[in-house]
């Protein structure tokens, strides 16, 4: 979300409603080695880099955390679930130098103060299924609550492969949605109590410092991993987190060295306030372009939507890929898309619907009503390419492939279209070089946000499938189709942006169907 709007209040209580209704469906369902990687903390040793001080640590906590993530059965898939409160105290940090557009900053600490928060850790049960990676992800409060997007997108390949996933409440909004009883109204069945009585957070201008601590704390302790060997730490964001990542990555990446790989998940334009967050006073802000520094040794791979570009600003602040970063651009993809508001919730990982692409404007009925179809487009399949990627980046040095930016064009800047009206280059799947329908990460007739009605279709791109008359001009009959997307699909895993796994669902689904039923 653009780190400028604000959902409280008038528009808070609906969003409620949204994930409420999606637990509410999920109720109704049923629902490898360590590879050799980089011990110890990156960058050890070398001049600039200061200690970080560990969050002390209080859990595992009785009972379930709250937190909208899965709705199916962890234990399931091999996966438990732990909460566990994190304690310290957090410096606030100033600028030493002018904050400019290439990301070269060098900060000090300011000033002080207590906190107490939680992070919830996902781990394989097994600890012989641990790949020794674990992906921290800063938790996404545009809603007002926490919310975990990357795992969303990730999870079954994270739980495939034997990864751990830690969410970090760092910020005020987070911690405060747990005092207050309304992040835990968005779960049914989950009473307000005093569980998260205790918690205390200063404000957002600690949410750095806090990140930092909790990864230390990962790094020292043995107790939240239980008895997996951690090799890797992967610090992760998407959308408004990845906003406070681009900051952390520029600022705090070269003094804390905490981290082994950087996901910069659908940033928006600029980069996240020094001081200030979501829902505070803005009081050392970044400017309005910014690019991830290029002095970084640590592996970026930034993923980027459509809708990423030009709604929500991400285009002038584009930078050419190096030895150390990678940008993303996934062509006939949105921010927020069909995926994001349902089947992240419950998908496993086996089931070919998955690959669908459908014509769908009311996602949650009576609750998300968008003007046309939201986008069914291939983001979570790219996701999980790109995680799997940047994974292997660090733990084996083959840096991931270089991809093709979206094609642009005037000034004003917009995409360039093929014949059908799908973008051109950027990352190439079967829904945008076998299509069935225009997929675009723009398109719903009213783009701009209104806080008392946040239905998020700003975010969700658009869906038109083509006509039978088209289908049958491209492709002649189904079997034609079947044959084209199956070669697409295996392109896409040759080069790289497209993982065997879900290539089969892919072309598992395309031959259970037909392009030209009613």
């Amino acid at each position: 979300m653009p780190q400028h709007v604000s959902l409280r209040p008038q528009g808070f209580t609906k969003l409620l409603y949204v994930l409420t209704f999606l637990a509410m469906l999920a109720a109704c369902s049923d629902g490898s080695d360590s590879g050799s990687g980089s011990l110890g903390v990156p960058g050890a040793g070398n001049p600039g880099v200061v200690s970080v001080p560990a969050a002390s640590l209080a859990g595992p906590l009785a009972g379930d955390p709250v937190l909208v993530s899965s709705f199916f059965s962890l234990a399931s898939v091999g996966y438990e679930q732990q909460e566990f409160f994190v304690s310290g105290t957090a410096s606030a940090y100033i600028n030493r130098n002018e904050l400019v557009s290439d990301g070269k900053w060098s900060v000090q600490p300011e000033r002080e103060a207590d906190y107490r928060t939680r992070i919830v850790v996902i781990r394989p049960i097994d600890a012989a299924q641990f790949n020794g990676t674990v992906i921290v992800e800063w938790l996404n409060v545009s809603a007002g609550f926490d919310s975990a997007p990357d795992w969303g997108m990730l999870h079954t390949e994270l739980i495939r492969r034997g990864y751990a996933w830690v969410g970090v409440s760092a910020q005020a909004a987070g911690v405060a949605a747990l005092l207050d009883g309304s992040a835990a109204a968005i779960i049914p069945g989950t009473s307000f109590d005093d569980r998260y009585a205790e918690l205390v957070h200063p404000g957002d201008a600690y949410s750095y410092d806090i990140y930092s601590q909790v990864a230390r704390l990962l790094r020292d302790s043995p107790i939240p991993l239980g008895e997996l060997s951690a090799q890797r730490y992967i610090a992760a964001g998407e959308s408004q987190s990845a906003g406070r990542l681009m900051t952390y990555v520029n600022a705090f990446a070269p003094i804390h060295a905490l981290f082994d790989g950087y996901f910069i998940h659908s940033r928006t334009g600029g980069s996240a306030p020094l001081q200030g967050g979501l829902f505070d006073d803005v009081t050392v802000a970044t400017p309005q372009i910014v690019t991830v520094r290029d002095d970084l040794a640590t592996p970026v791979l930034m993923l980027q939507t459509e809708t990423d570009l030009f709604v929500l600003g991400s285009w002038p602040s584009n930078q050419p890929d190096s030895d150390s970063f990678r940008l993303w651009e996934i062509a006939g993809s949105a921010h927020a898309d069909l995926y994001t508001f349902f089947d992240a919730r419950v998908d496993v990982g086996t089931n070919p619907a998955v690959a669908a692409v459908l014509e769908n404007a009311n996602p949650i009925p009576g609750i998300i009503e968008c003007p046309v179809p939201v986008n069914a487009g291939p983001q979570h399949w790219v996701a999980k390419a790109a995680i799997a990627a940047l994974n292997t980046w660090i733990s084996e040095g083959v840096a991931p492939p270089v991809a093709d930016r979206l094609a642009v064009t005037g000034s004003p800047p917009t995409f360039m279209l093929d014949d059908l009206g799908n973008v051109r280059g950027g990352i190439r799947t079967p829904y945008v070089d076998v299509p069935i329908a225009i997929l675009s990460g723009e398109g719903q007739p009213s783009s701009d946000f209104d806080p008392d009605n946040p239905n998020f279709c700003f975010l969700s791109g658009t869906t038109e499938l083509f006509d039978n008359s088209t289908l049958a001009s491209l492709y002649g009959d189904n079997a034609g189709y079947i044959d084209r997307l199956n070669e697409a699909t295996d392109a896409a895993v040759t080069a790289g942006f497209l993982l065997p796994e879900d290539a089969a669902l892919i072309k598992a689904h395309a031959a259970g169907s037909t392009i030209f039923a009613p």
